[in-house]
């Protein structure tokens, strides 16, 4: 049986799903991080003449690699747009930063996981509350819609009168178009894939501070919360700090499920800017975590982790790959997000509608790509006009000829060849996909 697009019937559900949610108790929750982004507007005669000034050794990145120059900022950014790849990476001298603003033309925007989410899902009308760890006036006011509220020593309030006056976590953000044309050293290359690169010079994400109230709110509250969301934890670089970050959360994570055995608590993976400690978050929070989000090239780097290849234009290498992530890391299952397609591979969610949960995310997300912002619900309605993605359709269909061992659900994207925007894409297909666990009652 092919493919059914239900993105229309389950466009109409997301409205009624939140109108529900605000006349109850319920809300979603997501932690924990935020930031304010630097969107370096792309400029291909700037880029090359900062390659042609800065460019002393070939395109190249290894893992741990810092941006402490702007000779390193061409060697590794020119690296990756060769290869069409996104990244977060550490900026240690601040000089960078301030180059970079000088020569491009910047934009601010919402940075973090969460914070993105939250303001996502807000703008299509869900109440939510958050957890932000940049409270500078300039985040909170990107977070000021009515409905999005964060926990204080005061109880729920909005999220504005948390602001503070301390200075906003920038977080540098180059997106390049697929199609651009680089030349290093003499050589000419082109980037296969529209992507984008963050750049951190940031310190407080290395600790990631939580506030205990709203720990103890999400405790006392668990029944409340049909859906809990977290990440954040990539800037962390040191093992001990987040050894004792994953004790903490582990402890809160069990109360939480102690209080509501049916509240889905969600990791959504991320650019660790420590490879080896996104082993450690993902080897350890799989005993109280449900689900594990990442996109394709996340799943890669795991698979490889254990000595296995991916074709991520293979179906059955991805679902192999899959496989082989829930034994190793024994959670319900794994949402997978790639600009074709979502996939959901696991065990069945009781009252839990997966497909919708992945057609949402992908309608926010294209909407998001299609218009450079949070879009509203008829925003996602306008959406619904692209076409959907051929390759997408494709796996939709192989997967028809397949009987895998676990419950595996396909909706392929609404797709666009050249986006107007690829900052946050993923963080808002995670929203949509947490309206999913918005159980009716």
């Amino acid at each position: 049986m092919a493919y059914q697009d239900r993105y229309e019937a389950y466009h109409q559900q997301m409205g009624q799903d939140a109108n529900r949610l605000k006349a109850s108790q319920e809300r979603i929750i997501l932690g924990y991080t935020s930031d304010l982004d630097v969107v370096l507007d792309w400029d291909e005669a700037t880029f090359t003449d900062i390659l042609s000034t800065y460019s002393v050794d070939e395109p190249g990145f290894r893992t741990g690699d810092v941006i402490d120059s702007l000779e390193a900022f061409a060697r590794i950014v020119s690296y990756h747009m060769i290869h069409g790849l996104g990244g977060e990476i550490d900026i240690t001298n601040v000089a960078v930063c301030e180059y970079l603003e000088k020569r491009f033309h910047t934009e601010y925007a919402l940075g973090g996981t969460c914070a993105q989410g939250a303001a996502a899902l807000n703008a299509v009308g869900f109440p939510v509350i958050a957890h932000i760890t940049d409270r500078s006036t300039e985040v909170c006011k990107l977070m000021s819609g009515a409905g999005l509220d964060t926990i204080t020593n005061q109880g729920i309030v909005p999220m504005m009168q948390s602001a503070t006056n301390e200075l906003p976590v920038r977080h540098m953000i180059l997106q390049y178009p697929k199609g651009t044309k680089i030349d290093v050293n003499g050589k000419i290359y082109q980037a296969p894939v529209s992507n984008r690169l963050i750049m951190d010079y940031d310190t407080i994400h290395k600790t990631v501070p939580i506030d205990r109230v709203f720990l103890d709110y999400c405790e006392r509250n668990a029944i409340q919360i049909p859906v809990y969301c977290v990440s954040g934890l990539n800037g962390i670089i040191d093992e001990q700090i987040m050894s004792n970050k994953v004790d903490e959360l582990i402890k809160h994570y069990q109360v939480v499920k102690q209080n509501n055995q049916n509240c889905t608590i969600y990791l959504e993976g991320a650019c660790y800017l420590n490879a080896e400690l996104k082993n450690l978050v993902f080897d350890r929070l799989s005993s109280v975590v449900d689900l594990y989000g990442m996109n394709e090239e996340e799943l890669v780097e795991h698979a490889l982790r254990f000595g296995m290849e991916t074709d991520k234009d293979n179906l059955s290498s991805v679902l192999t790959a899959l496989q082989l992530l829930l034994e190793k890391y024994p959670v319900r299952g794994i949402i997978l997000h790639t600009k074709d397609y979502a996939m959901y591979f696991g065990k069945r969610i009781a009252d839990v509608d997966m497909e919708k949960g992945l057609t949402l995310g992908n309608l926010m997300a294209g909407t998001r790509a299609r218009t450079g912002r949070y879009g509203s619900y008829e925003d996602c309605r306008e959406s619904m006009q692209l076409a959907l993605s051929p390759d997408g359709l494709r796996f939709a269909e192989e997967l028809e000829a397949m009987q895998p061992e676990q419950s595996v659900c396909i909706v392929p994207s609404r797709y666009m060849e050249h986006p107007k925007y690829t900052i946050g894409l993923g963080d808002t297909f995670m929203a949509g996909c947490l309206t999913a666990f918005v159980r009716q009652k």
